[in-house]
């Protein structure tokens, strides 16, 4: 027999994006293929509302709209100046003053700080002091801040439930953190050496120009293979404090709009073998990594 016990709906994460480039986008579309995650308020520098809807509908490296909710997909301006997507309204903000963003006003529970500026703990928790949302996650690495991957480390969460602003490390450090746990976990890493082949981002020239960082990052990412430095080797010692001063590693930049790599050479504490490595892999991947890591 069918129950007649009414089923409880899962909680809904109520979630404000501050800043809505690459980052802040990807996290908006990424709500909309969920139920249980919604996006109530954006915080946007784009000069109107039609160049905002521009962005959402249109991206050179993830596609359309369309082709990801269909082409029926509702996304309109509404005369209040606010945005409707798919019969939800979301409040729409262009505030650069932190301390004038008023979060709770708009049902925000969670801040997704996408802007890449707000990364201390101080700076972030002006979304709570003052924007009176519950807590903050930031999408870059902090110097400070208790910084989470998934599944590597997430189950420490517990331990700092009283405070109110995390990171969620870098794309780097996502990619790293899971092999090297894994790694460790089986066999033990001696010391190590990363390389990651990364993505051109925001921050680099389309065309040769001047850069405070160094002459390097200053060339034009279109026609050259940037060597670069990254932190994703030392930040790995916040989510496996174990590898502390085991990794080091550096980062070269390529002329793509997508896609990277990490190439991980190691030496283990005990002798194995590639068969025993991607065993643990697999299991791993079947198991407590499951959703993170595929084999």
């Amino acid at each position: 027999m069918p129950s007649t016990i009414a089923q409880t709906p899962p909680p809904t994460c109520r979630i404000g994006i501050n800043g809505f480039g690459r980052i802040g986008r990807n996290v908006f579309r990424a709500s909309l293929l969920r139920s249980d995650v919604v996006v109530v308020a954006i915080n946007h520098t784009c000069d109107s509302i039609e160049d905002l809807i521009y962005l959402i509908r249109f991206d050179s490296t993830h596609g359309t709209l369309a082709k990801l909710l269909g082409s029926d997909a509702q996304l309109d301006p509404l005369p209040n100046g606010n945005l409707i997507v798919n019969g939800s309204e979301i409040i729409l903000h262009s505030q650069r003053d932190l301390y004038k963003l008023d979060w709770a006003a708009s049902g925000v529970d969670y801040v997704a700080e996408c802007t890449g500026k707000f990364k201390t703990i101080d700076l972030a928790s002006i979304h709570t002091t003052h924007g009176k949302a519950r807590k903050v996650l930031i999408s870059a690495p902090s110097p400070d801040a208790p910084t989470f991957v998934f599944k590597v480390n997430s189950h420490e969460y517990d331990l700092h439930r009283n405070l109110s602003v995390f990171s969620c490390a870098s794309c780097t450090t996502n990619c790293l953190a899971p092999i090297a746990k894994v790694i460790d976990d089986n066999f033990g890493i001696a010391q190590g050496f990363m390389t990651t082949v990364h993505a051109s981002t925001q921050s680099q020239h389309v065309l040769d120009g001047y850069s405070k960082k160094n002459k390097r990052a200053g060339r034009s990412v279109m026609g050259n293979i940037i060597p670069t430095t990254t932190g994703a080797a030392q930040a790995i010692k916040i989510v496996l404090p174990q590898l502390k001063g085991k990794l080091s590693g550096t980062s070269i930049r390529v002329p793509v709009a997508n896609v990277s790599m990490v190439d991980l050479t190691i030496n283990t504490d005990t002798v194995t073998s590639l068969d025993e490595i991607l065993r643990a892999l697999r299991h791993a991947s079947e198991t407590y990594l499951s959703g993170v890591l595929c084999v």
